[in-house]
């Protein structure tokens, strides 16, 4: 007999570093339980080197991951659709369907000073880690 899988969506604006390091971080918590993607509404061209390095010390490999463009899921069917830029009304996309939402916020770390950058990655991909585990593996979840 065939699972479903959980379908989740993380947005974000750039698809290139938050989005990605959550598409990495769900998808290895999660296993076969999830079917995790990542989009974003302005792509950039390729996941920021810094996301990359940031999961690697941690044992996750993102380096084949790539950002996508939001218009690739339109017209699917998610169960979760999470963003995690705050720029909502400008630039943060919005998916439609009945998926159930959740965002918050996370420091987008490229806009942190060169010397500050590496820190700032590490710090939000914990905190998306928390956030994540917070949503989905908290007890009675």
């Amino acid at each position: 007999m065939a699972t479903t899988r959980t379908r989740v969506l993380i947005l974000c604006t750039g698809n290139s570093a938050r989005s990605q390091m959550a598409e990495g971080l769900l998808r290895a918590r999660g296993g076969d339980r999830f079917e995790v993607y990542s989009a974003g509404s302005r792509p950039a061209a390729q996941v920021h080197p810094g996301a990359v390095q940031a999961m690697a010390e941690i044992g996750l490999d993102i380096s084949g991951q790539h950002p996508k463009p939001l218009s690739q899921f339109l017209g699917q069917e998610f169960d979760y659709v999470l963003t995690v830029c705050n720029h909502a009304a400008e630039t943060c996309p919005f998916f439609p369907g009945r998926a159930e939402r959740y965002h918050r916020d996370f420091t987008d770390p490229p806009a942190a000073p060169p010397e500050q950058q590496a820190a700032t990655f590490r710090r939000v991909r914990d905190e998306l880690a928390a956030w994540l585990d917070e949503l989905f593996f908290a007890a009675g979840r």
